[in-house]
């Protein structure tokens, strides 16, 4: 009873103030990351630069985001995260209007460079205000917040397209200005001074050239896995991040990120568990398109509308999941989204095997939303929990880094797989090489689900 009556008591509306800060910071990062590839072919031709190039807009947008992540934790602690908001807003803003004003390719793409390093601290600064704000009401706060951000990847391509087909490719990034300043205003007035709990420490310089060209290169070979300098890139990333543990197990506290983290059971389970969420989430949005396209023979336009259930079925869930996390607990939640999500994927399978059927492929998509979307939050909530609030810096520093490398590697995973058996006509009975592809992604959300029979019944506490 006590925890019904924590779910239903009305919140601080500066709580809800700090998410909206928050959400437009994540939102704006998330959008910046998918506007640009509608408009990759105007940029080559504008630019006067070829379609392998000018994918660098986009391809260096997301390794720098990636490449600043692990100084997250280090930064807060330097100089809080209302300073640290603040100066992120006001670079990508700038870096926005100098993307708008590029004169070449090659000044585009270093614009986008800076750009994508004040975009990657947002999201997780985003989660980390959420936290401190909200408390135990995390989840039910984020169910909500993440509605809008879902958003981004879905309205990127309408909003490219409008912008394109009425003005120049430069206003893609020039409408950023007043968004920018409105977001930089509004973190000025609701956003809390936590300045009293800077804890500055010296940066571990060999732990950061060793963890974010690492993390790059194993990005980046991931996307590139079919060529040579694919796998070269990820077996030197793999180098370098092997010799990041042994020389970070070493620093203890002065370490970038502290591995001692890794000591507490639950914030181990519950990263491991935004790694596979992520990891299943990612590998089926390439999985799905391809097969509806290359399999079915629908037109990508067509294809588009069929994928409407995924997002509208996490849509439905997020609302929710504060009420459910706090009724029946996280372990109960994110295991009941993980075999909502398994039951979906295997229907995907038995479709990959018949002719396609709306009748099994909309309710299938629609509950593959419904159940991915109730896994992540829930996780991340239990890891968030498990640890002090003096160390949520470092805890959401750590969290992004691995729910972000879920993404490519069990998207290789699968994409090899399917080229293999694609390749090779490998047939077993009535199962063909997209069934198979689908009964891999299959066994890696029974994975996901295994990971989150591990997970804390009570989270948010």
């Amino acid at each position: 009873m006590t925890v019904d009556r924590q779910a239903e008591e009305p919140l601080d509306p500066l709580v809800w103030k700090i998410t909206a800060v928050a959400v437009l910071g994540s939102l704006l990062a998330q959008l910046d990351a998918t506007i640009v590839n509608v408009s990759l072919s105007s940029l080559a031709r504008d630019l006067h630069s070829t379609l392998p190039s000018i994918q660098w807009v986009t391809s260096g947008y997301l390794l720098a985001l990636t490449f600043v992540l692990p100084l997250n934790g280090w930064l807060i602690d330097r100089i809080g995260s209302k300073a640290l908001y603040l100066w992120c807003f006001s670079l990508f803003t700038v870096t926005s209007a100098l993307c708008g004003l590029a004169w070449s390719a090659e000044s585009l793409i270093g614009f986008r460079l800076l750009q994508g390093v004040s975009g990657g601290l947002l999201a997780p600064l985003a989660q980390l205000m959420m936290k401190k704000a909200a408390g135990s009401h995390f989840t039910r706060v984020a169910g909500y917040a993440t509605i809008p951000i879902l958003l981004g990847p879905l309205l990127g391509p309408v909003i490219a397209g409008a912008i394109l087909h009425y003005a120049s490719w430069r206003w893609l990034f020039l409408a950023n200005l007043p968004v920018g300043l409105l977001a930089w205003v509004l973190s000025l007035l609701f956003l809390p001074d936590d300045r009293e709990e800077r804890r500055p420490r010296e940066l571990d310089w060999v732990g950061l050239v060793l963890l974010s060209p690492g993390l790059a290169l194993v990005l980046y070979g991931a996307e590139r896995i079919a060529q040579h300098a694919g796998l070269a890139a990820m077996a030197l990333g793999g180098v370098f991040l092997v010799a990041f543990v042994r020389v970070e197990r070493r620093k203890a506290e002065h370490a970038l990120i502290d591995l001692t983290q890794f000591r507490n059971t639950t914030f181990t389970v519950a990263s491991f568990a935004q790694f596979m969420s992520n990891g299943v989430m990612f590998a089926g949005q390439m999985l799905i398109p391809l097969f509806l396209i290359e399999a079915c023979g629908r037109s990508p336009a067509t294809m588009g509308w069929m994928l409407a259930p995924l997002g509208l079925g996490m849509m439905v869930t997020f609302p929710l999941l504060g009420f459910l996390t706090n009724r029946f607990g996280a372990r109960a939640v994110a295991t009941a989204g993980a075999s909502a999500a398994l039951f979906a994927t295997l229907a995907l399978a038995w479709l990959a095997t018949h002719e396609l059927d709306l009748f099994v492929l909309i309710p299938a998509l629609f509950i593959r939303g419904m159940g991915q979307g109730a896994v992540a939050l829930p996780a991340i909530s239990a890891a968030y929990a498990s640890v002090a609030r003096q160390n949520l810096p470092m805890a959401a520093t750590t969290v992004n880094i691995i729910q972000r490398l879920g993404g490519p590697t069990l998207t290789t995973i699968c994409a090899v797989f399917l080229g293999l058996t694609l390749q090779a006509h490998v047939e077993h009975g009535s199962l063909n090489a997209w069934a198979l592809a689908f009964l891999l992604l299959s066994a890696l959300h029974a994975l996901t689900l295994l990971v989150t029979l591990r997970l804390p019944k009570r989270a948010a506490v």
